[in-house]
């Protein structure tokens, strides 16, 4: 028996379910994502319109995000008059650290990465999980993600939630009273 007990296997590799991104290269650009690109599918997640979806996103303290990017399914974005990104705080009710400017009627195709820059860089100042949020007003695109269980023991997070109604062009303050749901978009913080 080891200090690690019965377990003999490196135990980085047993916590890596807790960030479930490739690690970062730091040649490479800045970048977190909420999920691996494994076992993403284009018809995963469905939006609905003028609701909030929200998904935890690990962010190292230090990190400076700019923007965020969610990437359009096999439905692209139809006659949309609303729509924007949004990064929340790690608080318990997390608060609104930042959102991108309401894209109003910009088209988004299907199959498309859209990569929305923040009004202003987010510096992180806690490890921690953190919030990136997407609402869109029209007819909503699929999103590129993966099917995810809703909590099944007490005190677990929410992969997804939705939150807030008739939501127009501005990111509410708080994600008040969320709502588990069970597809998860993938993003990609910059």
């Amino acid at each position: 028996m080891t200090q690690l007990g019965q377990y003999k296997g490196g135990v980085r590799d047993a916590l890596g379910w807790m960030n479930s991104q490739a690690p970062v290269d730091p040649s490479q650009v800045f970048n977190r994502a909420n999920l691996p690109r494994c076992p993403l599918d284009d018809k995963a997640v469905a939006l609905t319109t003028q609701l909030m979806t929200s998904v935890p996103l690990f962010l190292q303290a230090g990190d400076t995000v700019t923007s965020l990017t969610f990437v359009s399914g096999a439905t692209a974005v139809g006659s949309p008059t609303n729509y924007w990104f949004a990064l929340y705080s790690n608080a318990a009710v997390p608060a609104l650290l930042a959102q991108t400017a309401d894209q109003l009627t910009a088209a988004w195709a299907a199959d498309t990465a859209k990569t929305l820059a923040l009004s202003a860089p987010v510096k992180i100042g806690v490890s921690g999980i953190y919030w990136a949020a997407i609402m869109v007003k029209g007819t909503v695109p699929s999103l590129l993600g993966a099917a995810g269980a809703k909590a099944i023991l007490t005190g677990e997070g929410n992969l997804a939630q939705t939150s807030g109604t008739g939501l127009t062009t501005t990111a509410p303050a708080t994600i008040a009273t969320p709502a588990a749901q069970r597809e998860v978009p993938f993003v990609l913080a910059t």
